[in-house]
């Protein structure tokens, strides 16, 4: 049987954190004088003794390390309960959302889906909209460590590969996470007070400056206002881009960087490929609007390098509704969401890694095929891949797509039409936000959908963040028996 103490404990310090965290938007409410104050209290205190109270009954378990089935338990535990008690202020203040509407933003929240619920963020108090950007934010620093320390020892959609970065961390997850962590949380914090004052020096508000670097680095996509981006014209979508686009590249290069090496950014297959293909698409989008549409060549260009990196990115935001762009843009929005960012940073959805794998493999295929006698495998940077990568990156194409069409399928069953159904689940799924549709497209929101396709994009999101597999192993009886 397996001992759940060190989860627990684990699980128990994080809910505790959490509990503290609520101070700071119960700060922002005394401060702004709304009397909204009370619903933080009150969330502050249910999940602070919560935490306190796990901690403590499970402090006598953690003289070891955590098993490989402890690991998964806690790395899929970690994105279940955190949004249970992240929901409290919205069901307890002005809000007042019912429990699967508050549980649904939690969840969008720290997955850094960035779906939303809520039809007039305007009114919202501002600590329930600060509490909204702090998920996204933790959310997203709390991937980086997930991505960079746990999915590779797990072995996850061929995670492993990036086990040569520099961080063996085998037997060792808990002390080398925190040794990870707190690398990535110096730059993670850099990169936010940048973006804040970046934001702030082009004409954003104070609040506004810090809302919105909250959710651009974390890749999140909430925003203080029912227009989203929208509310923001002109240079700001620039560095908003450049931002979202910094955030989609891998930390581990930005802590080489720190330490005085440049040269791994700079030679980093993953980024060239990345940044190549959203400039392809913004430049292609751009060209098709001016000539189909008429539309002026910055506005052109300026519009679709923000929505494009925003949506290949899984942050989320829109500045103008790419919906009306006319035919084109439609579906390249929908098969942008399941491209990516890079492994390793604060994006989401299939990565770009992998498909640099799967071609790798089919180019490799391609030549044994005319080429039956000769020796040929697939490389990644220069260096042979593994055939367990290669197979764990083709059982993740294939399961994405396989859970993408179950859930499109599931939604369907509930009463959305079509392009709800599926570019809901694919939105879900790739933690992209925003759907298409009037109901769910870059004007919408999720408010009208109804209550069990809330539960099952909510159990997309999830599984989604975790790269799929960590979280269906636990699914499997050979897991409990082993």
């Amino acid at each position: 049987m397996f001992d759940l103490r060190p989860v627990g404990y684990v699980l128990g310090l994080l809910v505790l954190t959490l509990g503290v965290t609520m101070l700071v938007p119960l700060v922002a409410d005394v401060l702004a004088g709304n009397g909204h104050w009370g619903a933080f209290a009150e969330a502050c205190a249910i999940t602070v003794l919560t935490g306190l109270f796990v901690t403590l009954a499970c402090a006598n378990g953690v003289s070891k390390g955590l098993t490989i089935q402890q690991t998964f338990i806690l790395t899929t535990g970690v994105w279940l309960v955190l949004p249970l008690f992240g929901a409290l202020p919205f069901i307890f203040g002005d809000s007042q959302l019912r429990v699967v509407d508050a549980f649904f933003e939690a969840m969008s929240g720290l997955t850094t889906t960035g779906a939303t619920i809520i039809t007039d963020i305007d009114t919202l108090p501002v600590g329930l909209n600060l509490w909204r950007g702090l998920m996204q934010w933790f959310g997203g620093i709390g991937i980086i460590v997930v991505a960079m320390v746990f999915l590779p020892e797990l072995r996850v959609g061929g995670m492993q590969i990036f086990r040569s970065e520099g961080f063996d961390t085998f037997g060792k997850i808990l002390p080398r996470a925190g040794e990870i962590a707190s690398r990535i949380s110096v730059i993670y914090v850099a990169l936010t007070i940048l973006c804040a004052l970046t934001y702030s020096a082009l004409g954003m508000a104070p609040f506004d400056a810090i809302m919105h670097a909250f959710t651009t680095i974390s890749t999140g996509g909430f925003s203080n206002y029912n227009a989203s981006f929208g509310a923001f014209q002109g240079p700001l979508e620039y560095a908003g881009a450049f931002f979202m686009l910094l955030a989609s590249l891998p930390f581990v290069r930005y802590i080489q960087l720190v330490a005085g090496t440049a040269r791994p950014i700079l030679i980093d297959s993953q980024i060239r490929a990345y940044l190549a293909t959203i400039l392809t698409i913004v430049v292609g989008l751009a060209l098709y609007r001016v000539f189909a549409n008429g539309t002026g060549p910055e506005v052109a260009l300026r519009e679709g390098l923000f929505n494009v990196v925003s949506i290949v990115s899984g942050t989320g935001y829109a500045s103008t509704d790419y919906q009306v762009w006319g035919a084109v843009a439609v579906p390249a929005f929908f098969f942008m969401g399941l491209i990516g960012g890079c492994a390793g940073s604060t994006s989401c959805s299939i990565k770009v890694f992998r498909y640099q794998l799967l071609f790798a493999a089919v180019a490799t295929q391609v030549r044994r095929l005319y080429a039956p006698h000769g020796i040929f495998e697939p490389r990644y940077e220069g260096r042979p891949v593994a055939e367990e990568v290669l197979s764990s990156v083709m059982a993740f194409f294939v399961l994405f797509f396989v859970t993408l069409g179950i859930m499109a399928v599931l939604l369907g069953l509930t009463g959305l039409d079509v392009i709800t159904s599926v570019s809901g689940a694919a939105a879900a799924l790739g933690n992209i936000g925003p759907g298409l549709g009037d109901m769910i497209g870059p004007d919408g929101t999720y408010a009208a959908v109804n209550d069990p396709a809330k539960w099952i994009l909510s159990a997309a999101m999830l599984i989604g963040r975790l790269e799929l597999m960590a979280v269906m192993v636990l699914f499997t009886s050979a897991f409990w028996r082993a």
